[in-house]
Order: structure tokens, then C-alpha cells, then sequence
């Protein structure tokens, strides 16, 4: 149905937009603030040496924004050009979508996976934030910029809370800064990507590079991002249960993703194993056939062969077992 499909389109196309709205008023607006926290006097967790701004991080937000951004791109181009570039040729050229759109095979994959990652990008910016709003967690450093007047507040010897907001005399700034850290945005950003692309790399590489490459790529990613998170609570920006909670947040919404937006049970997609009277669906993605009878893809059709292949020439799936020169339906679905 066109229509359905067009309104489909248009309700994703607005969805992704408001998620991008919400990021920047919750990024470069003063629209939302953090909770206003009290503290303990002289509490030792919380007086930590004021580590400086962002810029002078290790990781400084320049190189992780600019990874975060720019590393699914180059990957994704480099596998959907190393594994489609010999049989690009072969395989049919355009996917009807909706009897409104005809778009290239590759494009359509690359434009989902990128799409559908950006999604969950803002949406860990999204989660995070808004966890640090409510929360208004103090960080390490918050006395060292706070600077309150302990003769003012009573506070010379005694462990006497504090709950007044205009007790600090500090950089109005960097006291904002203090009260934003529960969950760590670098360490959920950090490992959204690492769990994300790592399942991607899994699932399209697998043992075709080698039994080792996949793993050893995916367990690289995740280990900087996870250093990514321990260098949070050595430079004192961050405490342990900030960088835990980001990654759990982070990881979770790419595992979410992946298993929502990639489940080999999705409609038109088989798990049944390729070479058991299986065919290669509209979208390259190979689905389950009847056996028994011709089955139509395109303008082209496909009998059964005694070997338990289809033959016609759909997509390089010629007089051979499917299996041979098909990927799996999860495998062609990501790639």
C-alpha cells in the first residue's frame, strides 16, 4: 500500500527529527537544569582537584565526538563495498519499496544501518541527559569549584549538611559543569558505538576474514570504550558508579537496536537454514520458500532444483546451492 508506506516514511522521517530537537535543547540550551544537590562539608568524595575543562582530557570531546560520528561511516562503507563490489554487478539493481521509491540495494542497507544507528545515538544523549537532570549528581571535583564560605555556613568542624543553593562562590559555570555527571555521557556514547559496531562486525564478517578478525576488532572497540570510561574516574570527572551506569545505558540501547531492528524473525526474513528450499527475497534478503512450486521475485522466477536450490538467476543465486553463494537472511540483512 503506497500510502501506508509514505505515511510510515513521513512518521519515522518526524520521529527522528524531534529526537534530533531534543538533543540540542538539551545540549546547547539552558531550557533544562540540573537538580540543585546539597553536600556534605569537606565530604572527602567530593574534593577531588578540579581537573580543568573537557579540552584538556586525555579523550577530549573533539576525538570522541569525531569517532563517534565518523568511524561507523568509513566502516560501513568499507564492508558494504569489500563484500557486494564482486557480485554488485549481479545482483538486481533497484528494490520497489512501496511502489513509490526504487533504490539500489546497497544504498538501502547503508541508509538503514546508518540511520538506525544516529537514531540510538541521540537516544543514549537523550537518556543520559536527562538521568543527569533529574539526578543532578555532584562530581569529584564539586568543592574545588564550588568554593563555599565554610565560616558563612557553620560548617568549621562538624560534617553538617549543606542544602542551600547559593552556598558556592565559585565559576557559575564550572558549578553547572559539577552537577552533571550521573550517568557519564562520554562512557555511554563511548560504548554505544564499541557494542554496536562490534555486533555488526560479528554478524558480517564472521568466520570469512578469518576465525580470529571479527572478535579481535569487536574486543578492541569495546576495550576503548571502556577506557574511555576508566580514564573518566582517573582524570577525577567522573565517579564509578557514573562511568557503570553510562555504559550499562549505552550498551544497552545498542543491544536493543540490533535485536529490534535486525532480528532475523522479522517478516519476510527465514530462520531456517540457506540451502533448504530457500530464495532470495525482493530486498537481497534471503526468506523460505515453498518447494513445491515456482516462486517470483521481480520480473524473474525461480524453480526448484532437485539439489535443493533455486535457479533463475536472481541475485547470483544461479544452477547452485543457495547456501554457497547466499549469505544468511541476518548476515545479508546487516550487510
Amino acid at each position: 500500500n503506497r500510502i501506508a508506506d509514505l505515511t510510515m516514511l513521513y512518521f519515522q522521517v518526524v520521529i527522528l527529527a524531534a529526537t534530533v530537537m531534543l538533543v540540542y535543547y538539551c545540549e546547547f540550551t539552558d531550557t533544562f537544569s540540573p537538580a540543585e544537590q546539597g553536600f556534605i562539608c569537606r565530604d572527602p568524595t567530593l574534593t577531588k582537584p578540579n581537573p580543568g575543562p573537557e579540552q584538556n582530557s586525555r579523550v577530549p570531546p573533539v576525538i570522541l565526538y569525531s569517532v563517534v560520528s565518523g568511524l561507523p561511516v568509513v566502516l560501513v562503507i568499507i564492508f558494504l563495498f569489500h563484500y557486494n563490489s564482486n557480485n554488485l554487478y549481479e545482483q538486481e539493481k533497484v528494490v520497489v519499496m512501496g511502489d513509490c521509491c526504487y533504490v539500489n540495494p546497497m544504498v538501502r542497507r547503508t541508509v538503514r544501518f546508518l540511520g538506525v544507528f544516529v537514531f540510538g545515538l541521540f537516544t543514549t544523549d537523550i537518556f543520559v541527559s536527562t538521568g543527569q537532570m533529574v539526578t543532578g549528581s555532584l562530581a569529584p571535583y564539586f568543592l574545588s569549584v564550588c568554593q563555599p564560605n565554610y565560616t558563612a555556613l557553620g560548617c568549621q568542624d562538624t560534617a553538617l549538611f549543606v542544602s542551600q543553593s547559593d552556598s558556592c562562590t565559585g565559576d557559575p559555570h564550572d558549578i553547572f559543569r559539577a552537577r552533571k555527571t550521573f550517568p557519564c555521557k562520554e562512557a555511554a556514547l563511548s560504548l554505544y558505538l564499541a557494542v554496536y559496531l562490534a555486533m555488526y562486525i560479528m554478524c558480517c564478517v564472521g568466520s570469512r576474514a578469518g576465525r580470529l578478525a571479527g572478535p579481535l576488532v569487536s574486543l578492541s572497540l569495546v576495550s576503548l570504550a571502556l577506557l574511555t570510561g576508566i580514564n573518566r574516574v582517573a582524570e577525577y570527572r567522573n565517579h564509578w558508579s557514573d562511568v557503570i551506569a553510562g555504559q550499562a545505558t549505552g550498551a544497552a540501547i545498542a543491544v536493543f537496536l540490533v535485536s529490534l531492528c535486525y532480528s532475523p524473525n522479522e517478516k519476510g526474513h527465514s530462520t531456517q537454514p540457506l540451502g533448504e528450499n530457500s530464495a532470495q527475497s525482493e530486498d537481497g534478503l534471503c526468506v523460505t520458500a515453498q518447494p513445491d512450486r515456482p516462486r517470483v521475485v521481480g520480473e524473474k522466477i525461480l524453480h526448484p532444483m532437485t539439489n535443493g536450490g533455486w535457479g533463475g538467476g536472481v541475485g547470483g543465486c544461479r544452477s547452485f546451492l543457495v547456501h554457497e553463494v547466499c549469505p544468511p537472511a541476518y548476515l545479508e540483512q546487516w550487510c
